[in-house]
């Protein structure tokens, strides 16, 4: 399924930044853990996540990203991304992935974070034949309050593209993101 993100994921910092919104001075490191679920119509599955931010990303680093992206294409800012040192992790029991992307704004309730991940961190999916080439990401994007509570959404496996109309169009290898809560 493809979603048409408002400058969710990766592009969420570009207009940001031209709107000269500024940026939370939050505490780094961070940590939190996230309750996340995927439903299907049959499924519900819930899982632990734990992300920890050590720094967000730099100025420079995210435009390169963002460049990357908008003039050459997904491959290019994969390269771009994985090029850059990782900035905190995120994981389940299993398997850890690290954090090359971090990038929070201010919003009226708190604030935005949208955490991208150089490689994904699972594959869900109901058809196990389903082909998982160029779902190469793990993208989250949270909405906190003051408290560090709140509410988001999370791919375990992600492939983006720009939309044409200053907008990212994302992919999820399962067909739809899962709901995030961090209390």
């Amino acid at each position: 399924m493809n979603m048409h993100v408002s400058l969710r994921a990766l592009c969420v910092a570009l207009v940001v930044a031209r709107a000269g919104i500024t940026l939370v001075a939050a505490d780094y490191p961070m940590s939190m853990v996230a309750e996340v679920t995927a439903k299907t119509a049959t499924t519900t599955v819930t899982s632990k996540v734990a992300i920890k931010i050590d720094r967000p990303i730099e100025e420079s680093r995210r435009k390169r990203v963002l460049d990357a992206l908008q003039y050459s294409g997904y491959q290019n800012s994969l390269n771009v991304l994985r090029g850059l040192p990782a900035i905190g992790t995120i994981g389940v029991e299993s398997r850890v992935v690290d954090i090359k992307f971090a990038y929070e704004t201010t919003t009226d309730a708190g604030r935005r974070l949208v955490i991208v991940a150089d490689r994904p961190l699972f594959f869900l999916s109901a058809q196990p034949e389903q082909n998982r080439a160029g779902y190469e990401l793990t993208v989250v994007e949270l909405l906190l309050d003051r408290a560090g509570h709140g509410t988001g959404t999370m791919s375990g496996a992600a492939r983006v593209k720009p939309a044409g109309d200053g907008n990212v169009a994302m992919s999820d290898f399962s067909g739809a993101a899962m709901q995030v809560i961090v209390r």
